[in-house]
């Protein structure tokens, strides 16, 4: 019986993704040349940039047999804000909040998705330990990611607070908030997997979509001090590098690892 990795509709899976990585490789290679080489390749990358993220969401409502409809359909609302905010970012004028807000949705989608698809205490199973010991561990651990990302995000923040106009202050703040609960839930989702049997092709998803979660807080930012504390001439790529990788993650955490 021909395996589901020889199928047609798994190949054109396979197109798109490398059609993605061409423009996703685009729209740096636009953004850099126009900042160092001649303005005018700005063209290739207003072409492209907002262009590989809408064909994420086509990519992934391809699918048919996903982690859950519900998760599915959620990564693709935030991917459709995500490309809201691709085209408000590019533009010439300043159009930075409307930007933020749109990937502020983006990660509310995101949220909400990590939620409606994730393991919960009493789902844990386990027969080496007790169960009140994986309890009290996994709770712990679940406080301790917070934390972590918490602090990240003050950090942050507090780095570029004199920095940030009266005006962008509490939109950063609020966004930082909302990108270090996104990145918690989703590293915690993965963590909690493992506990619950058999979690084999769900476990891979939850692994893929915690990595872009972590991606997506790297790509941010950068993205903030570049823009409101000092710029250097690889902020295209490290920021755009980072910023496609997270999104094909979450794209991608929407497939099973045996489709």
């Amino acid at each position: 019986m021909p395996s589901n990795n020889c199928t047609p509709r798994h190949d054109l899976h396979n197109k798109i993704g490398l059609l993605y990585t061409l423009l996703s490789v685009s729209a740096i290679a636009g953004a850099s040349l126009s900042a160092s080489v001649n303005s005018a390749w700005i063209w290739l990358h207003y072409l492209t940039k907002p262009t590989a993220t809408a064909l994420l969401v086509f990519w992934i409502l391809l699918i048919r047999a996903p982690i859950s409809m519900h998760y599915r359909n959620a990564i693709a609302f935030g991917l459709a804000f995500a490309v809201g905010g691709d085209f408000f970012l590019m533009l010439p004028q300043d159009y930075f909040l409307a930007g933020l807000f749109c990937f502020l949705l983006t990660h509310c989608a995101y949220i909400y998705a990590l939620c409606c698809d994730s393991i919960y205490i009493p789902d844990i199973k386990n027969h080496y330990f007790s169960l009140k010991f994986i309890i009290i561990r996994t709770v712990f651990i679940i406080f301790a990611v917070f934390i972590i990302f918490v602090v990240i995000a003050l950090l942050i923040v507090i780095g570029l607070w004199n920095n940030l106009p009266d005006s962008m202050k509490i939109p950063v703040a609020i966004y930082a908030t909302i990108l270090a609960l996104m990145a918690g839930l989703a590293v915690n989702r993965a963590i909690i997997y493992p506990f619950k049997s058999p979690t084999l092709p769900a476990q891979h998803a939850a692994n893929t979509a915690a990595l872009g979660s972590i991606f997506f807080a790297i790509s941010d930012s950068m993205l903030a001090y570049g823009r409101f504390y000092f710029e250097t001439p690889l902020s295209p790529l490290l920021v755009l590098g980072t910023y496609y990788i997270a999104q094909w993650c979450f794209a991608s955490s929407v497939r099973r690892s045996d489709q």
